[in-house]
């Protein structure tokens, strides 16, 4: 456990770059395949040819927003929408924030909205937003608004927490489904950041979303609730694991990840479960790292895993300036 913000934010950004990297060289590969070959720590090569300890998409696209939130005011009110996309443009086209120089493993709504984003596109309209659009590409970065003060407050306000979300996941997804996946993951974050035990964190945060979804959401967003019905209500955690699909949808992410985190009791058991699910396991890996970064702390990552990770000493530093008052 961590007793200050910036030891809190070195574990939820190394937490979920750690997870990232362990994914990163099984990605697409099935269940199966892990069940006969399990990732037991960090890989060369494999599916994207890239050193050991090297992160993807994930990780650069949560580093861009923690960079715009750990901007003067950044978390204090709308982060700057416009910085962030200049920085997520900057990624896609110029490798910034990347690991080892290189972008690779963009998803397609991303990519689209990246370039719309490049053509002038306001970004809180960017986003596609079909319903066929429902990647895990905003769940995946969105960890750095737990450090936002509307999600840190003593008495946090549901409703503009939403709107934050929505807004911040809206610059690459644009529907309320994945808003909604944001909004579920970060309600068990803040639990987390304040010291509850992952099971506490979880069963709070579906308590708050459901009453919150059943009492003030309107429109599209209340008929979105359904689709995380395992979440909601409490179910998932008595899953079996034939039940966990760990596809890019954002469904899917949300509940692996939070199945793997409350089935198991330290980092390392946590983010092995969810790489070995397989498939999409880079964003599993970074979406169970986070929260799992959070709940036992820098310490409980394997030291051989932080030892190769991809730029390091930068991820510390982004943690330090994402902590430090506004």
């Amino acid at each position: 456990m961590h007793d200050s913000l910036p030891t809190a934010a070195r574990a939820a950004l190394l937490g979920l770059a750690v997870g990232d990297a362990l994914g990163v060289p099984v990605e697409f590969l099935s269940r199966v395949a892990r069940r006969q070959d399990p990732v037991t720590g960090m890989r060369a090569y494999g599916t994207h040819r890239q050193p050991a300890g090297t992160w993807s998409d994930d990780s650069s696209l949560t580093f861009c927003l923690a960079e715009t939130l750990a901007q003067p005011g950044g978390r204090n009110g709308m982060p700057d929408l416009v910085d962030f996309a200049q920085r997520s443009i900057n990624w896609l086209y110029q490798s910034y924030w990347t690991a080892t120089g290189e972008t690779f493993d963009v998803g397609n709504a991303t990519r689209t909205a990246i370039g719309r984003l490049q053509r002038g596109i306001e970004p809180i309209k960017a986003g596609p937003n079909s319903e066929s659009d429902n990647g895990n590409g905003a769940l995946m970065r969105i960890l750095p608004l737990a450090f936002h003060e509307i999600w840190r407050a003593e008495n946090l306000d549901l409703s503009a927490a939403w709107a934050l979300t929505e807004a911040v996941a809206s610059v690459t997804h644009g529907h309320p489904r994945s808003t909604l996946g944001c909004f579920l993951y970060l309600l068990v974050a803040r639990g987390l950041l304040v010291g509850l035990a992952p099971a506490e964190a979880y069963h709070q945060a579906r308590a708050e979303g459901y009453n919150w979804l059943q009492t003030f959401a309107k429109g599209p967003i209340f008929y979105e609730w359904p689709k995380y019905g395992a979440v909601l209500h409490g179910t998932l955690p008595d899953r079996p694991e034939s039940a966990i699909s760990s596809s890019g949808y954002v469904v899917d992410t949300l509940e692996a990840a939070l199945w793997c985190l409350l089935r198991h009791d330290t980092y390392a058991a946590t983010v092995l479960a969810a790489v070995n699910l397989g498939d999409d396991t880079d964003t599993t890996g970074a979406v169970a790292g986070g929260l799992a970064g959070l709940a036992y702390g820098e310490a409980a990552i394997p030291a051989e895993w932080l030892a190769v990770l991809a730029r390091r000493a930068d991820v510390e530093d982004l943690a330090a300036r994402l902590a430090q008052p506004s």
